[in-house]
């Protein structure tokens, strides 16, 4: 829009070169490599891998560094980019049961079967600055230290470990989580647009493709009253899950790959109905990478958004996270800042008629004003 204005191309293209020389930094500085920024800044590259609706660390990568570090800017770059890939083919449901575990806790039970892994996490250190890091000489590693390699593959060779799910599922203590006989096709968001009223499997693709900070608000707006629910962190997983594609030629699924995922149980107690007995009930969120907080917000939002199916309040004033067309209408980041950012384009028009008519209203107060002083005095 910017093109109406006089010379407003040339500006442009200066812009357009002022931006990759702000990007670039100062010269003399080494250039962050993709490389770098995928393994070192690995949670910035899940989440703009989960909200971009994407799994390639490469590419997510490079829309960190081309966005400058901004992420919602680098989602929005990987999200159009998708739109330009073909789809060759869908995969088997995954299943996570059979997750390479990198990481395996729960705050329900602390004996639980398969053991806690603790892992890589931020949640037993202290929050002070570490000022070692700002050591620039190259972090090679000494003689006789474990290779590389090592340190590519955190994940367990092979934990079996039964989930939350199992084993207060042997009770009857938690509603089961099988898919219907009967279940329509997954709607796929990423393609069509989102349709009111949405199931559970629908509004689980919004909430995985949501913003982050967006959903940890509305999570965090669920434990301060505003929602009907306060759930134990039944298990949070971070592991490798094989993906696998059924052949029609060969006439069953063969592994291609393996993904990094988070996944989060979260059980909420449920006092029961006419229909329903009282159990534990289900909040689910996945996400790409090494996500807990976006598994963790996107759990507790599924489950208040599940309010109507056991007969709790969607009032939107009092339970705002309850309330399924406010949360997932405005849980998109790239939609989000689209709107928010139109405000920076011309609005000349529209800003000179609201400017005349403000004008005249002024005109028009003042004369009743002194009008109406004229008849007091």
């Amino acid at each position: 829009m910017y093109v109406a204005v006089k010379g407003g191309e040339r500006a442009i293209a200066k812009s357009h070169e002022l931006l990759a020389r702000a990007r670039r930094g100062d010269p003399g500085v080494p250039e962050l490599s993709i490389a770098q920024i995928k393994e070192q800044l690995r949670l910035a590259v899940a989440r703009v891998m989960s909200e971009g609706s994407l799994y390639d660390e490469d590419l997510a990568a490079l829309a960190i560094k081309q966005a400058a570090g901004d992420l919602i800017e680098a989602i929005f770059l990987l999200r159009a980019y998708r739109t330009t890939l073909p789809r060759l083919s869908e995969s088997q449901p995954l299943a996570t049961g059979r997750m390479r575990l990198a990481r395996r806790i729960s705050a329900a039970f602390k004996d639980l079967p398969g053991g806690q892994v603790l892992g890589p996490t931020y949640d037993y250190t202290q929050r002070l600055l570490d000022f070692s890091l700002m050591d620039e000489v190259s972090e090679t590693m000494p003689a006789g230290a474990a290779s590389a390699e090592a340190f590519a593959e955190p994940f367990a060779e092979s934990i079996v470990a039964p989930g939350i799910g199992e084993l207060l599922g042997r009770e009857g203590l938690l509603e089961a989580a099988l898919p219907k006989a009967d279940d329509p096709a997954p709607y796929d968001l990423t393609r069509d647009p989102l349709l009111f009223p949405v199931d559970r499997a629908t509004r689980l693709q919004n909430l995985a493709r949501g913003d982050e900070g967006f959903l940890l608000a509305m999570g965090y707006s669920t434990q301060r009253g505003y929602s009907t629910t306060h759930p134990f962190a039944g298990e949070i997983r971070h592991g490798a899950v094989p993906v696998e594609v059924f052949v029609d030629e060969l006439g069953f699924a063969v592994e291609v790959g393996e993904i990094e995922l988070t996944e989060c149980q979260l059980i909420t107690d449920f006092e029961g109905s006419a229909t329903q007995a009282p159990q534990f009930t289900r909040g689910y969120g996945l996400a790409f990478g090494h996500a807990e907080r976006k598994a963790m917000a996107m759990a507790l939002v599924d489950r208040a958004l599940r309010a109507r199916e056991f007969g709790e309040q969607i009032n939107l004033r009092d339970h705002p996270a309850n309330n399924e067309e406010f949360v997932l209408s405005h849980s998109d980041n790239v939609e989000a800042s689209g709107f928010v950012q139109h405000l920076k384009l011309p609005h000349y028009v529209d800003f000179q008629s609201n400017l005349d008519l403000l004008r005249r209203l002024r005109t028009e107060w003042e004369a009743a004003r002194a009008a109406a002083n004229r008849e007091a005095a």
